[in-house]
């Protein structure tokens, strides 16, 4: 079982057919996760052509993750928590906490997502709009969004299924100022294996 440290990213090879298994592992926090296909980073799967496919907000297994090319990039075949994942909500960057109000650089996902894919000598085109694991915000019929706590509990899992060869990004989400890595504000460390 590999660490996602708390605030800070990882990113992997996946090779078609295998597995990845991300783990909630306090029950309190939020993985941003990305995809990209291995040697074209130009195509990577995307939340808006994920909902146009599936016609629903959130995936459920079975589902498959769409890339902006309209191919399937993965599938979730398992996913042990209520199924609260968000796929609205863009990755935290340094602009996202000047609006919030604060004053001093903090840690975000954009630049952990550039730093993990940067662990494996890439450099992505942009940060795409992520699939927010256990991320939980709940919308009305009159489409108000809010940002609440996760309902998972320690240990909650999501498996991922690689359809294409590809590089799968996440970052432990370092947001402490609104309550979606849980009431108490503080973003923990996440695990996560690639299987097959």
């Amino acid at each position: 079982m590999e660490t996602i440290p708390a605030r800070r990213g990882k990113a992997t090879y996946l090779k078609q057919g295998q597995s990845i298994r991300i783990v909630n592992t306090h029950g309190s926090q939020v993985v941003d996760t990305w995809a990209f296909t291995a040697g074209m980073l130009t195509e990577f799967m995307s939340m808006e052509h994920t909902r146009a496919t599936l016609t629903k907000m959130i995936p459920r297994v079975g589902d498959g993750l769409y890339t902006n090319r309209r191919r399937k990039i993965l599938t979730m075949t398992e996913d042990t928590s209520r199924g609260d994942h968000d796929t609205l909500i863009a990755a935290c960057d340094s602009e996202r906490y000047i609006l919030l109000g604060v004053k001093e650089y903090h840690d975000n996902c954009t630049d952990n997502l550039f730093a993990a894919m940067q662990g494996l000598g890439l450099t992505p085109p942009e940060c795409p709009s992520p699939l927010n694991l256990f991320m939980n915000i709940p919308w009305t019929p009159t489409g108000t969004l809010s940002f609440d706590p996760p309902t998972t509990k320690p240990g909650d899992y999501v498996t991922l299924r690689a359809e294409l060869d590809c590089i799968v990004a996440m970052s432990a989400c370092p947001q402490d100022i609104l309550p979606i890595n849980g009431e108490a504000g503080k973003p923990t460390e996440a695990h996560y294996e690639v299987v097959g």
